[in-house]
């Protein structure tokens, strides 16, 4: 039977901070991540875990913890065949969203182009790079941890680490190779294997939070098991038969399966980084729902994630022409605070209107 923890009235404040502050860090990462004034560690490199790299997986424990409340609730309101079916609704939304915002591999600007295109293999060569992105991601995610999301701990633990276990042989079999020399974006078309730790780790907070409420026992417990996985991460990523550079720290040595790479989507990369996201959540969890401190500005973007997400490319796209990529810093700084401001306006408008992006 389905394990129903105490639902949490209302919004809950630590969840809409945590995702408006992992927005703000996307803002951030995506749009100085080519600047040379930025330092290495905020941008993505894929051959260790940099401040770039923790952003994509607290989306993916956002997802988690929303997924595992809504789900046990239409669970308990609609039953199951309701709750799956607004499951798989939202799964082929964002396949459809991820076509449109980050289309598919290869052009044809003739018919000839086109035929020669399908000698080739248009399945083959269409979704080999660009379309498994941040949402592709979510929408598979969600449906591969589905058979499990309504379960009780045992079996959501258990899943996690099978799915990390089948995908560390896979990459040991094949993958890593392949992925690694495409070369795939955010782990590829088996990155939902990986990415399920983060999201599956939502999930458990979610019941936390939900059967103790936010107290400092609560809190404590999320950061001994955020401390947990950030060292089990790291010791992932010494199998490789010596000791690995630290997080955060740039590598002396080639990467390998066991490096933590975003772009392979290794599992000691996602094992740490789940465990980040898990102290960042407490650290919310502690002054949100506790302290009661919450920011405007993480409100506006955390309530209306998906809006965002759609927004900074387009505005990105009309601010960058004007920041060189070595501009001095005072003036990087500058691009970045009207990109920002945009981002945020538009944001605050459609708040301010009622209009919230849903999936």
């Amino acid at each position: 039977m389905p394990e129903k923890p105490s639902t949490l009235p209302g919004r809950i404040a630590s969840l809409d901070q945590f995702r408006g502050y992992t927005v703000a860090g996307m803002l951030f990462v995506n749009f100085l991540g080519g600047m040379q004034a930025l330092p290495g560690v905020f941008k993505h490199h894929n051959t260790y875990c940099s401040y770039a790299d923790t952003i994509m997986p607290q989306f993916f424990f956002a997802v988690g913890y929303a997924y595992r409340l809504t789900f046990l609730k239409r669970l308990g309101r609609d039953g199951a065949g309701p709750a799956v079916k607004a499951v798989l609704g939202r799964v082929v939304a964002l396949l459809l969203l991820g076509f449109v915002l980050h289309h598919l591999d290869g052009e044809a600007r003739t018919w000839a182009d086109l035929k020669a295109f399908a000698e080739r293999g248009i399945l083959a060569g269409a979704f080999r790079r660009e379309y498994f992105q941040t949402l592709v991601h979510i929408a598979l995610t969600s449906l591969w941890i589905l058979p499990v999301i309504g379960l009780g701990t045992l079996p959501r633990v258990l899943y996690l680490v099978g799915s990390g276990v089948l995908h560390f042989g896979l990459s040991w079999a094949f993958y890593y190779n392949w992925a690694w020399n495409t070369p795939v974006i955010d782990g590829g078309q088996l990155g939902f294997m990986t990415w399920s730790i983060p999201t599956l780790l939502g999930s458990l907070a979610y019941d936390a939070v939900a059967a103790h409420g936010p107290r400092g026992r609560t809190v404590a417990r999320l950061a001994g098991w955020s401390a947990v996985l950030m060292v089990g991460g790291y010791l992932l990523s010494c199998l490789g038969g010596e000791w690995a550079a630290l997080p955060f720290v740039p590598p002396t040595s080639a990467p390998t399966m066991h490096t933590m790479s975003q772009r392979a989507g290794s599992v000691s990369y996602l094992t740490f980084s789940a465990g980040f996201s898990l102290a960042v959540y407490a650290f919310f969890l502690w002054l949100s729902d506790m302290a009661g401190v919450t920011f405007t500005v993480f409100r506006v973007f955390g309530t209306n994630a998906l809006a965002a997400y759609i927004i900074h490319p387009i505005v990105s796209t009309a601010v960058k022409p004007f920041l060189p990529n070595d501009a001095p810093g005072w003036y990087v700084a500058c691009g970045f605070l009207v990109y920002f401001g945009i981002c945020y306006v538009f944001n605050r408008y459609l708040e301010r209107h009622g209009l919230f992006l849903k999936l």
